[in-house]
């Protein structure tokens, strides 16, 4: 079996359209990590991703009378682009089904190569079950993303280029998994010739079909899958790439969304790239598998499968790759509703750099706070946070692993107070460096009640704070030399409609 996708992969028609692509070494990660980390950039293929060397070769096999007809596919972008880049370079007809649920970015992107779009159902799935009636109906090539002999062996042509780019031994290649097309021509080709060296899959862990498939002996419908790595989200892997992993693979490791998150950020450390959640699996993998395999001085291939991501989705990347990367910690305490708590709770935590603090008053006993800390990545710091916190009389609860704390709760602490009597609210703005919120919060000084604090370190180079004061009428001009005095630039939002809405 191996010897007949050698064949093919040897045969495959993909470089009139796709390029070999560079395998680099990836220096920060490999520092990091104890090995060398080599990442194979199929995010710089003309569409940004591997799918044209597999939909190329395959179309590459039509006929006369087939190329007359037209082809159809079903994608949630990324096969889309190579079907579309495919059949533009041999003028034929192409209409691609999409899910109504994939980019924009990937649609407009389809469009721009001149192919017909359909936006039907909410999963590939949908999306493939009406491409495959289309085809039937009017007589079109159904190219398959994955489940095909000659899309595999297109996709296989990546390993061909990794050992004539690498020739030394390697231990790994981490290869992402959604349908399975790409880990079966790598696998195939790899394993023919060097059975020694692993084929490790990594798939979401909210959508890992081969893993179910694996674990069961044969393919399973996963009930639902989850979509942020829309590029991987099938729910059953195919037919033909499970015959051939079940031969080929040696591990599949399944990866969370902030997992994906701090991956995307080291391949733009080391690459100044984005990869897309789908791109940056196999950088999330490696990255797993040394945490529970220690080794050094080892050399590893992660493949980068695309960079078609949402610019939006960044804002959401962004704010996760830190507690996917295990440096940052959120939490809930509670402190005494009394002048000067901040400060004393600020102290507590010592020089660790507070990344995020919401507070909104709800009584005068006790505050309701929601702290973001940042750590070095280990266990062992978080464990000691909060056993000083223990220490120092706090009661805390973890919100680090909690995704509705994560998603929502953070953005909604707070609320109306109509018990806060003369509450100003004041947005400053301070230079960013480690313990600005602390001196910020000493220069603030006890005099004054503080009844509502939002903070966030964005990295940016201010640090951008909004406080809700209490200030009797009697001692506002006191207030307002005290403001002048700080030294911050600050800007008055007691009359911003968004407060009167939502906080006062």
């Amino acid at each position: 079996m191996l010897t007949e996708y050698v064949e093919k992969i040897l045969k495959a028609r993909v470089y009139d359209v796709a390029n070999e692509t560079p395998l680099d070494v990836m220096p920060r990660l490999s520092k990091r990590l104890h090995n060398t980390i080599l990442i194979k950039r199929e995010d710089l293929q003309p569409v940004f991703s591997f799918k044209l060397r597999g939909a190329y070769n395959r179309m590459s096999q039509l006929n006369d009378e087939e190329r007359a007809r037209g082809v159809v596919c079903a994608s949630a972008g990324n096969h889309a682009q190579g079907v579309a880049l495919a059949a533009q370079k041999m003028g034929i007809s192409a209409l691609i089904v999409m899910p109504k649920t994939t980019p924009p970015i990937k649609v407009e992107a389809v469009r721009a190569l001149g192919a017909e779009i359909n936006l039907h159902g909410n999963s590939y799935d949908d999306a493939g079950a009406y491409a495959t009636d289309i085809a039937q109906k009017d007589g079109r090539t159904y190219i398959h993303p994955y489940d095909d002999p000659e899309v595999i062996a297109g996709q296989g042509t990546i390993a061909m280029e990794i050992i004539r780019q690498h020739p030394e031994p390697l231990h790994a290649i981490f290869v992402p998994v959604g349908g399975g097309g790409l880990i079966a021509g790598v696998a195939a080709y790899i394993k023919a010739f060097w059975p020694e060296i692993k084929i490790i899959a990594v798939e979401p862990a909210d959508a890992a079909s081969l893993k179910a498939a694996l674990d069961a002996g044969e393919r399973v419908k996963l009930d639902q899958v989850g979509l942020f790595a829309d590029g991987t989200s099938v729910r059953q892997v195919g037919e033909e790439p499970f015959r051939i992993c079940r031969e080929t693979v040696d591990e599949v490791i399944t990866v969370d969304s902030d997992e994906l998150c701090a991956a995307i950020m080291d391949i733009f450390e080391d690459t100044r790239s984005i990869a897309e959640p789908s791109g940056a699996l196999a950088v999330a993998g490696v990255k797993k598998y040394l945490a529970t395999n220690p080794m050094q001085d080892q050399k590893m291939v992660v493949i980068d499968s695309g960079a078609n991501i949402n610019f939006d989705r960044l804002r959401h990347v962004a704010e996760r790759a830190e507690i996917g990367e295990r440096r940052e910690v959120l939490f809930a305490t509670k402190i005494d509703e009394e002048p000067g708590s901040f400060q004393k709770f600020c102290k507590t935590l010592g020089d660790r750099g507070i990344t995020e603090f919401n507070y909104r008053y709800a009584d005068d006993q006790q505050a309701q706070v929601f702290v973001g800390v940042r750590i070095n990545g280990k266990d062992k710091e978080r464990k000691g946070l909060f056993e000083i916190l223990d220490r120092a009389g706090y009661d805390w609860v973890d919100f680090t692993d909690n995704e509705m704390a994560k998603l929502h709760v953070r953005y909604m602490v707070g609320g109306h107070a109509p018990q806060v009597e003369n509450e100003r609210l004041i947005r400053f703005e301070f230079p960013e460096r480690p313990g600005a919120l602390l001196r910020f919060l000493t220069r603030i000084g006890k005099r004054w009640n503080i009844s509502l604090f939002h903070y966030r370190n964005h990295g940016a180079a201010y640090g951008r704070v909004l406080v809700g004061i209490q200030v009797e009428d009697q001692y506002q001009h006191d207030f307002q030399t005290f403001l002048d005095s700080l030294g911050y630039s600050y800007w008055e939002e007691t009359d911003n409609p968004a407060y009167q809405l939502f906080l006062k």
